[in-house]
């Protein structure tokens, strides 16, 4: 057996490129099958947060005919940030990252974003703002998350027309999308998962921004909660890395999305456009009223809804989509 080198998403800006993975200890599965059914399902969810990590692995990145050389974390993480010397490419591409082990030579493909020259970004959350997860009600989003497979899962109606439409909106090509970036407070572990829903339901290519992987059980009942901070630098870090995008941020109520928002808007007052919300319960929550109204004087477009026609409506009465 040897170690799993596992890539994600990564993204460029005309000057630098970020690229990020995990390793993990020989006989960890590559990849958890999260399609199977009931109690199958649940083994592979608990098994992918049982994994074990690999530190202070050497890892090389192959980029324009280099081989550039870093370690793992502590955590089996590692992260890539190189200056781009001869990048002239836009949209999604290849990169290659390889590491040796007894004498082998392990090599993985992943992808990355260099956005299309334009004016647009999307950062969206991902738990009920477009996957169906109950965050608000803990034992009922663990039994979802356990019993019911990635092909059972639940999206919000109308979403998938949405995000296709900001994904395309000022595009002159197919070929050519806006930069859509996935930012949540679940781990890494469950990667795989979101990648897999997302291509189910025909959502936008997105890179994913997700929280420190996790190791244990007790871990696992904790996922996707705790604090949101991780979620607040990922997103200031997006808006820095690219500053001449103008941003529209999505996300719900359930948790503390209005109010990340809220501060992002605060220190970056020129580059968001639009803040969308969704409602998750019966009601429109007052504080969630009054955070929205906030940025109402800052003349940043708010939309507080319950059924994403709604935000289409919105986004076409703005101009952030065509008629």
């Amino acid at each position: 057996m040897k170690p799993v080198l596992k890539l994600y998403r990564g993204y460029a800006n005309e000057d630098e490129l970020i690229v990020m993975g995990h390793v993990f200890k020989p006989g960890m599965a590559p990849e958890y099958d999260f399609s199977k059914k009931s109690f199958r399902n649940a083994t592979s969810v608990i098994q992918s947060f049982r994994i074990k990590t690999e530190a202070n692995a050497d890892i090389y990145l192959h980029h324009n005919d280099e081989k550039i050389h870093t370690k793992t974390l502590d955590d089996g993480y590692f992260k890539f940030s190189i200056p781009l010397k001869q990048e002239t490419k836009h949209g999604w591409m290849e990169y290659q990252v390889s590491m040796d082990y007894k004498g082998e030579q392990i090599i993985e493909s992943g992808s990355f974003i260099r956005p299309h020259p334009g004016n647009l970004g999307f950062i969206s959350d991902i738990d009920d703002t477009f996957l169906i997860s109950h965050t608000q009600s803990p034992l009922r989003k663990l039994y979802i998350l356990l019993f019911r497979n990635v092909s059972k899962r639940k999206i919000f109606q109308n979403v998938v027309a949405h995000y296709q439409a900001l994904s395309a909106a000022g595009r002159n090509s197919k070929e050519e999308e806006n930069a859509f970036f996935y930012v949540s407070s679940s781990e890494w572990n469950l990667y795989r998962f979101i990648i897999d829903f997302t291509e189910i339901h025909k959502l936008p290519k997105a890179v994913l921004l997700l929280k420190n992987i996790k190791t244990s059980l007790k871990d696992f009942v904790m996922s996707g909660r705790g604090g949101h901070n991780h979620k607040f630098e990922k997103i200031k870090h997006i808006l820095e890395f690219y500053p001449h995008l103008t941003y529209t941020l999505l996300g719900d109520d359930s948790q503390q999305d209005p109010f990340l928002y809220e501060t992002i808007c605060k220190i970056f007052p020129v580059n968001v456009k639009a803040v969308y919300i969704r409602q998750t319960g019966h009601a429109k929550k007052e504080k969630t009223i009054a955070a929205l109204s906030n940025l109402d004087t800052l003349n940043i477009q708010t939309c507080y809804f319950s059924d994403s026609a709604e935000a289409i409506a919105h986004s076409k009465r703005i101009g952030l989509i065509p008629e």
